[in-house]
């Protein structure tokens, strides 16, 4: 699918829209990436059953901390509880959570790079779940594959663009890491509206 170069953000745009939507939400942003990631750390020390509990807590939060990012993105109000909203379609994200686990998984069993490929290809899955609750698990990883052709790359480069904080990252221990992650967070939910916003609008062009 082609667009218009200017209806597609470069990285730089995309990063300055995350942090002037960030300001003065910073804190609440903090908080809701540092909860996710302590509960989906969590299964790693439960023996035995840690992987299956896993994926049924890793799913429905993953759905509820992308809602949150999409309300920062389109200026609406969020509250730290969304988080768990996604709870409210726990099938449909746990399925898709589980899928996308196999799928990567064993694309990556031929080698690193096809596994990589297809974390991106699946990558937008649960903004689409987000904005689209009535698909299942499997229409919105075909909607993100078909989202992200032509630009797995583009968000590549787009996360290799944060390279320079991660170190920053390192040197301060990690404490760095405690405003790097939701300004990535950030910059890739501006990158999932432009697309679609980029994609509706072609679609609509061609009609």
């Amino acid at each position: 699918m082609q667009f218009d170069n200017q209806s597609i953000k470069t990285n730089s745009q995309l990063r300055f829209s995350a942090r002037e939507q960030l300001k003065g939400n910073w804190g609440t942003a903090l908080l809701l990436c540092l909860i996710f990631s302590i509960i989906c750390g969590l299964p790693n020390y439960i023996p035995y059953f840690g992987p299956i509990i896993g994926i049924l807590l890793t799913g429905p939060l993953t759905l509820g901390l992308y809602s949150c990012f999409l309300k920062l993105v389109r200026h609406e109000p969020f509250r730290f509880e969304n988080l768990f909203d996604g709870f409210k379609k726990f099938s449909s994200s746990v399925i898709a959570q589980l899928l996308m686990t196999i799928f990567i998984f064993l694309w990556a069993l031929l080698l690193i790079i096809p596994g990589i490929i297809a974390s991106y290809r699946y990558s937008m899955t649960f903004y689409i779940l987000s904005d689209n609750p009535e698909l299942s698990a499997m229409e919105a990883l075909n909607r993100s594959k078909e989202m992200m052709m032509g630009f797995k790359w583009k968000l590549f480069c787009l996360h290799l663009s944060f390279i320079g904080w991660a170190l920053l990252g390192i040197l301060t221990l990690g404490i760095g890491y405690l405003w790097l992650i939701p300004y990535v967070y950030g910059a890739t939910t501006n990158f999932y509206e432009n697309l679609k916003i980029a994609q509706l609008d072609k679609s609509s062009f061609t009609v």
